[in-house]
């Protein structure tokens, strides 16, 4: 080899540029109601970032899919799931990185993140979540309607059931529910449980400081209550004949959420709705809002990549990137900021904006008890004794090694 070609081979060597593969970081979320929201972002991350590839999947069964995964240690970077239960067994689990060091979280509002905490079995230095989208549940109502009567927004139980009485004799129906699908049940359960209940009732139940036939008494008998103002045959109308039926104004309120909305103007784009919280206490100073966390980031504890899912998380919590989310979706988000919201929860607002908030109840509960079939069984039935005595039975049986390790925890320190 001539000296000229050696120096030429050294001169090409060192101008052709050497392209580094982008870092890899897949997303797997579970709300398949919004995966052409998270299309457009992944689209829009890819486009502005050449270091790292985002995917964001919305498999069906996506909690089935993900935890098959785990089992064979298949593990994406982050996983975008509800504070429920779920998140809760996969925290437990160690499964979840400790994201306190995210600088993203100061975005965050407090009481979103003491949700969080509420749903560890066992008290856990750090933070496994960056809540993204929380959800808004009470009544949605017919706006028109009610202006079309002068009906004021009640702030009291007794003031609420005065106005269903009123609605009645107007020749209204006050109330759709769609029991027939049994998760419907949990909706104002939970929007009077946050009122009437202590938000850690599973927590002091597993401690044995209390039971749920004393918390949930009150809960039990006012939505029962609320049985005479419904459609007749709640129970033969499942969740879309409620959204149909609401949509056309065949009643003045829906006991529902934020996420029934989307659904409600497929039927009805022009609907005037908005949207009170329940007011479950006869304390006008006593309202919550029920609010949950509707979906947040998780980082895996098995991810080789974390910075660069943090580079993802600053992404997704860029306020237009929330508002496009929000837009999308009629979401509240989890983080400060002055952000567009549907004006259709209006009469919620100040209660976001506080931040006065309790979350789901049935969050804390294990999908095994299935505690919507149980509800909607007593509302049929009618024999509250009986539905509470099973509560704190099933409870036991399904909660028992939580139990266990809660009073371990409780022993050892």
């Amino acid at each position: 080899m001539t000296k000229k070609l050696l120096l030429l081979l050294c001169v090409l060597a060192f101008s052709v540029p050497s392209f580094a593969a982008p870092i890899e970081i897949e997303l797997v979320q579970y709300k398949m109601e919004a995966f052409r929201t998270f299309d457009a972002l992944a689209k829009k991350f890819n486009a502005t970032h050449t270091d790292i590839h985002l995917t964001i999947s919305s498999p069906n069964e996506p909690i089935t899919i993900l935890k098959t995964r785990f089992i064979r240690e298949n593990y994406p970077d982050i996983i975008g799931i509800g504070g429920d239960i779920d998140y809760s067994n996969f925290q437990d689990a160690e499964l979840l990185a400790d994201v306190s060091n995210y600088k993203g979280l100061s975005k965050i509002k407090k009481a979103y993140i003491d949700i969080l905490e509420g749903l560890e079995f066992v008290p856990t230095p750090g933070i496994f979540g960056v809540p993204y989208m929380a959800n808004a549940a009470g009544i949605l109502y017919n706006k028109d309607i009610f202006d079309a009567h002068g009906w004021t927004i009640p702030e009291t139980w007794s003031d609420f059931m005065k106005l269903c009485d009123t609605i009645q004799a107007a020749g209204i129906l006050p109330m759709y529910f769609g029991f027939k699908d049994t998760w419907t049940t949990l909706a104002p359960w939970n929007a009077l449980a946050v009122d009437l209940a202590p938000a850690d009732v599973c927590q002091q139940v597993n401690l044995g400081k209390t039971t749920f036939t004393k918390e949930y008494r009150e809960t039990a008998e006012k939505i029962y209550a609320m049985l005479k103002y419904a459609e007749e045959g709640p129970f033969a109308y499942s969740y879309n004949d409620a959204c149909t039926a609401f949509a056309r104004g065949e009643s003045a309120m829906f006991v529902i959420g934020n996420y029934a909305i989307p659904q409600i103007l497929s039927v009805n784009p022009n609907l005037n709705i908005d949207s009170f919280v329940m007011p479950g206490s006869d304390d006008p100073n006593g309202q919550t809002l029920n609010s949950g966390v509707d979906i947040m980031f998780c980082v895996m504890e098995a991810s080789p990549h974390k910075e660069a899912a943090y580079v993802v998380l600053d992404f997704l919590l860029d306020p237009e990137n929330v508002q496009l989310y929000v837009d999308d979706q009629n979401s509240v988000p989890c983080q400060t900021g002055t952000f567009k919201l549907t004006p259709m929860l209006n009469g919620m607002r100040k209660y976001i904006d506080a931040g006065k908030m309790a979350d789901y109840q049935d969050h804390h509960y294990p999908s095994e008890m299935a505690v919507h079939a149980q509800i909607q069984t007593y509302l049929i039935h009618g024999d509250i004794n009986e539905f509470l005595t099973r509560f704190d039975s099933d409870w036991v049986r399904y909660n028992r090694d939580i139990i266990s390790k809660l009073q371990k925890y409780n022993a050892s320190r």
